[in-house]
């Protein structure tokens, strides 16, 4: 698990940055994620770069031994995020590497990773007693017990066995077709559910694979480059390229015309009137844009989340033709949505995908899949809104009072938000009781229906909000999901169940415990929509 902890945090949204953030914040939305991997069997821990409250990470002994080892009873090994150790020095949180080692093994770091800080300077630490010599060996003592666990004292090269890997490589060998016929259909499957349809309006999507002049134009049309994003690899001659899987999806060719348009970040001469005459002789155009794989690889912050100014320039022209536009988003982060970006009558984010990025994506754009992704995080209106998260705190002022002046307190799409080809309608959620014992479990039940007319999936969302605590609450908590299917006109049954576990957050006094009260409780397709019902949480029983 990685990085512990706090690193989504980073002041400026900037790579390595700096955190500053309470302890409460801490506990109630970065330690989770961790504290489920380590319940769940995690036997690695990588310490991040960032420092915490001024302390890095990687050095931290309340991270890597108060909460980590006697919190929460984890037994496996921590590794240092890439030479994290002797940038402690960089931080000027250690005078020199042998002191950066002194500090990272007595905070309870086993393994440096990358750098030969551990092998310079620990034997040395250890025979002048600045290094208790039980620290190293409890050290090894993990790192030893990590190798048994996995097998590697039975069996050392258990992951080197050139038999395997050339059933892998070798298209001779009887095993490669199936393999790589099993990787594409996982791909292409996780590909199609990864993407999140924004907007469709009139109906512009599904687009029909017969008797409709298509333009396909952007940078990322006949791109292969930036297919498998920043941090993924592979033979680029089993990657789909988006022209690839519409070409693959149409009927008739001579309806399909491919034009760049611009490069990435810089314009083509000539890019623009050429895109615009395809759009002219087209009845709907697709305009593929976004970001370079490397705009969200690490260490590739970004002061504008929008998509680039030639890209944008381009959209525009096209856009100006008045033909339906449909944009492809390629993207690995929430973006601000601008001029005819923003305008367009359908959207579609499509991330990075993989190799087989063209077959899923048009699987989506033709309808053979229908979309049921759902956004992981919020779209803003603006640059300037970030960080935008949809469980923020609510304010002591009205909305004129904290407000921008240029957009409103809300963002483009919202957490959670993700169309589909099919309508659903959601019924008003009934609970199993109004008052939620202390050790009683409370039951929420409701009716989706497909009021549409395809088949659809739709993933359920249940939020809360704690109306009054000791600590001011988020304005809305994602507490559980499920995902169903339904057909046309289909209706199905929801349940939830939720305790007062599920209600915890870090009081004021430091405890990790529910509060009694009243609970605002929704059941909706996004964390913007819904009408909420009420229960309340009573106080335990005195014995």
């Amino acid at each position: 698990m990685k990085h512990f902890a706090g690193y989504g945090a980073s002041m400026g949204g900037r790579d390595y940055a700096q955190v500053d953030i309470s302890l409460e914040a801490l506990r109630d939305l970065h330690f989770p994620p961790h504290k489920g991997g380590v319940d769940a069997g995690a036997l690695s821990v990588m310490s991040a770069f960032n420092s915490l409250n001024g302390i890095p990470a990687t050095g931290s002994r309340l991270l890597l031994n108060d909460v980590l080892r006697d919190e929460w009873g984890f037994q496996g090994v921590i590794v240092s995020d890439w030479n994290s150790v002797a940038k402690m020095v960089m931080h000027g949180y250690a005078a020199d590497d042998e002191d950066a080692v002194r500090k990272a093994i007595l905070a309870g770091l086993d393994v440096a990773l990358r750098g030969n800080a551990y092998v310079e300077h620990l034997p040395a630490l250890v025979r002048s007693g600045q290094v208790p010599e039980s620290v190293v060996d409890n050290a090894v003592r993990r790192v030893l017990t990590l190798k048994e666990k996995i097998g590697l004292f039975d069996n050392p090269y258990r992951s080197l066995d050139p038999d395997r890997e050339a059933d892998f490589l070798d298209p001779k060998r009887p095993a490669y077709a199936a393999l790589i016929a099993s990787q594409d259909a996982l791909s292409r499957e996780a590909g199609r559910r990864s993407i999140v349809l924004l907007k469709n309006e009139g109906s512009l999507l599904p687009l029909r694979k017969s008797g409709q002049r298509i333009a396909l134009i952007g940078p990322f049309a006949q791109d292969i480059e930036n297919i498998a994003g920043p941090w993924a690899s592979g033979v680029e001659s089993r990657f789909v390229t988006l022209e690839a899987g519409v070409r693959a999806a149409v009927r008739d060719q001579s309806l399909l015309e491919i034009v760049t348009g611009s490069d990435i970040e810089s314009p083509i001469e000539g890019g623009i009137e050429a895109a615009v005459a395809a759009a002219r002789r087209a009845d709907v155009v697709v305009l593929a844009v976004g970001e370079h794989k490397f705009h969200s690889g690490e260490g590739q912050s970004r002061v504008e989340l929008t998509v680039p100014a030639p890209q944008q320039a381009l959209v525009e022209a096209v856009a100006a033709t008045g033909k339906p536009v449909v944009i492809l988003l390629r993207n690995g982060r929430a973006l601000a949505l601008e001029g005819a970006v923003r305008d367009a009558q359908a959207i579609v984010v499509t991330w990075f995908l993989g190799t087989q990025n063209g077959h899923s994506i048009a699987d989506v754009l033709f309808g053979d899949y229908n979309p049921s992704g759902k956004l992981p995080v919020s779209f803003p209106q603006h640059s300037g809104q970030q960080p935008f998260f949809y469980n923020h705190l609510p304010t002591g002022q009205h909305v004129g009072g904290s407000r921008w002046r240029e957009y409103p307190n809300a963002p483009l799409y919202a957490f959670g938000h993700g169309l589909s080809y099919t309508t659903f309608g959601y019924g008003t959620p009934r609970l199993s009781k109004e008052k939620l014992g202390w050790d009683e479990e409370l039951q929420i039940t409701t009716t989706i229906t497909n009021t549409g007319k395809v088949f659809g999936e739709e993933v359920v969302q249940l939020y809360i909000r704690d109306r009054v605590a000791s600590r001011v609450r988020p304005v809305r908590e994602l507490k559980k999901f499920t995902k169903i299917g339904l057909q046309p006109g289909e209706s199905q049954q929801v349940s939830f169940g939720l305790s007062r576990h599920d209600l915890e957050f870090t009081t004021q006094n430091g405890d990790y415990t529910a509060e009694p009260g009243l609970f605002d409780l929704w059941v909706s397709s996004a964390s913007d929509t819904g009408e909420p019902v009420q229960f309340e949480l009573l106080a335990p029983s005195k014995r």
